[in-house]
């Protein structure tokens, strides 16, 4: 009798960019032991290669999986980044070729978070400049320029997740915490939402960047609102690379125009460790920039390790995508007896009639079904009891309904 589930030894998982020993393990425990590890990233025809026979992949931040190279990997079922951000992935290319794709949007959060508070100290004390000093053998003893943060406006742009953690640290420094949000948000403690950037910026000791990368954050920062910020203060980007322009930054850095600044991410970050690093801000004594680390803490890489493996781990063994962010999102329980089947289709109108169709025709009892559309994807699943060739008839009849991406039973 033919299997009607995929065995998962022969399922390739392909984890790219030294993804956490934690998501390895947790692979190999729930039975996907046809493991391809790579401790960097993959680009061009190796990354092609690599993703061919692919059933899952995961990457972090570097690897670009644009259209091209997701219509050469004709296997592939889910993607997992191992990180906040998705923009290394053409979505719109994954949900049509019926990939859902995941993400850990939470567990990094507290390890960004606690890298701006420490920068917004060291600016207002003046460390970097210090430290440069006493490095080069100088020695400068003063109180000019340094200041406590106790007091201080705090301003956040994007009050999410991580904007949220700082304001609260903050607070509780003695802080006050004003934020700009292009959604009205609940506050928490006593932070203040402002009406627009400029205000802010106006107001604001120390800005903090915590917003997603798209058409509308693009250049945010551009120099005509850097040179609205408040004189004497200092910016934080620990967000995306594209949202500050780096040259008007350094060139108000240079006029005194701003204290100082702490940048994580860059519009053009090096592929490795061994290229070298380029940006107008290198040469800037009262800059802190650190390679991209935010939240690449031993914390934080194991428990988005853990979270993203156990996404795709759910998908392929039970079919849910809670949290698949190109994707309707099902939650699905056991359904003991049943055989499950997920159809993956365009979102046109009489796809559930055909199935149901199928079903009625091959003699099979529906125990669940359950059916979610998101955009021009739906997503069907259907557990069925019968006889199991009768499951098999259903799953090619199901691949043979127009508007079909994709179909298999799990079991």
């Amino acid at each position: 009798m033919k299997k009607t589930s995929f065995p998962k030894d022969e399922m390739k998982v392909v984890l790219l960019e030294g993804i956490h020993q934690d998501a390895i393990d947790y692979f190999k425990r729930a039975g996907y032991n046809n493991l391809e590890i790579h401790s960097t990233a993959l680009e061009g025809d190796a990354l092609i290669e690599a993703l061919q026979d692919a059933h899952i992949v995961g990457i972090r931040s570097r690897t670009q999986l644009t259209e091209e190279v997701l219509s050469k990997a004709p296997r592939l079922m889910s993607i997992g980044c191992f990180c906040i951000g998705t923009n290394q992935v053409n979505l719109e290319a994954a949900k049509h070729r019926a990939i859902p794709v995941f993400n850990a949007p939470y567990s990094n959060t507290r390890s960004v978070a606690e890298l701006v508070i420490a920068e917004m100290i060291m600016l207002k004390r003046g460390i970097a400049y210090k430290n440069y000093v006493c490095h080069t053998g100088g020695w400068v003893k003063s109180a000019a320029g340094s200041y406590e943060v106790r007091g201080k406006t705090l301003g956040i742009v994007g009050y999410g997740h991580i904007g949220t953690q700082v304001g609260i640290m903050a607070e509780s420094m003695g802080m006050n915490v004003i934020f700009y949000d292009i959604e009205s948000k609940l506050v928490l403690g006593n932070a203040h939402q402002v009406e627009t950037l400029d205000d802010l910026l106006a107001q604001a000791d120390i800005v903090t960047l915590h917003v997603p990368e798209d058409d509308s954050t693009k250049n945010m920062m551009n120099r005509s609102r850097i040179e609205k910020m408040k004189q004497g203060s200092v910016l934080i980007n620990a967000a995306r690379g594209t949202i500050v322009d780096l040259d008007a930054l350094a060139d108000n850095i240079k006029n005194e125009h701003l204290l100082g600044a702490a940048i994580d991410v860059f519009p053009v970050e090096p592929k490795s460790n061994k290229e070298e690093f380029q940006s107008p801000l290198r040469e800037l004594q009262n800059v802190i920039l650190t390679p991209h680390i935010g939240g690449s803490t031993l914390e934080a890489q194991q428990n988005i390790g853990i979270e993203v493996a156990s996404k795709l781990v759910l998908y392929s063994d039970n079919g849910s995508t809670v949290s698949a962010v190109n994707f309707p999102e099902v939650t699905l329980p056991k359904q003991p007896g049943s055989h499950r089947v997920l159809h993956i289709h365009e979102n046109t109108p009489g796809i559930l009639r055909a199935v149901n169709e199928l079903v009625t025709n091959l003699d099979l009892n529906i125990n669940a079904q359950y059916l979610q559309t998101s955009g021009d994807i739906g997503y069907v699943v259907l557990d069925v009891s019968g006889q199991e060739e009768n499951a098999i008839k259903l799953q090619n009849g199901m691949k043979d309904i127009k508007g079909t991406l994709k179909c298999r039973i799990l079991y």
